[in-house]
């Protein structure tokens, strides 16, 4: 199925734009020293299905290898009660760039305020990698919220686009019959 998209690209060149942040969060953040495709590759599916991240699933083992074994990248993962409630993947790039190449909570962590709190580690994260402008990029297929949540975190809007792309007729799901959804009411209903 053929869809329009309006894509954001949001950066940040500086630290003194971030809102000041409660120094206690309700998860543990750690960071993945070990590659492990498998595990990055469960990140993507249980955070993306629900948005459409569809871009990485063909990618065979030996790919995802080489994207998680970079020197550049590091995945870090936000852990609640012991499960993962999130995760965000950084880039170094040319030139003081970092890229906050994926960013996001599984379902069952939607709506409790992780989100803000995980974006706020993933910033800190990206300065202390010597980075002198942070960016990603957002589109209308994330969270309602995703870009207020980067805007409020001091980001601004350098550029945006539409583009066209042949998605799937309905949301992914990390496995057949799963079923996951990302509305706060589905989210009570599975526990969270």
């Amino acid at each position: 199925m053929k869809k329009n998209i309006k894509v954001w690209h949001v950066e940040l060149k500086d630290p003194a734009r971030v809102p000041a942040s409660d120094p206690d969060r309700p998860y543990r953040l750690e960071q993945i020293k070990q590659p492990s495709p498998e595990f990055n590759r469960y990140l993507y599916i249980c955070v993306g299905s629900a948005w459409l991240w569809y871009m990485r699933l063909p990618w065979s083992y030996s790919q995802w290898l080489a994207a998680v074994s970079r020197p550049e990248q590091e995945t870090w993962v936000a852990y609640h009660l012991g499960v993962p409630a999130g995760y965000f993947e950084l880039e170094k790039q040319a030139h003081g760039s970092v890229e906050i190449a994926y960013f996001g909570l599984l379902p069952e962590f939607i709506g409790q305020g992780l989100g803000k709190a995980l974006l706020e580690d993933a910033i800190c994260r990206a300065w202390a990698l010597g980075g002198k402008r942070i960016w990603l990029h957002t589109c209308s297929l994330d969270h309602p919220g995703a870009l207020s949540n980067y805007l409020a975190r001091g980001f601004s809007v350098f550029k945006e686009e539409h583009i066209v792309d042949d998605l799937p007729e309905q949301p992914l799901q990390p496995w057949v019959g799963a079923n996951k959804s990302t509305t706060k009411a589905d989210a009570t209903r599975y526990g969270a």
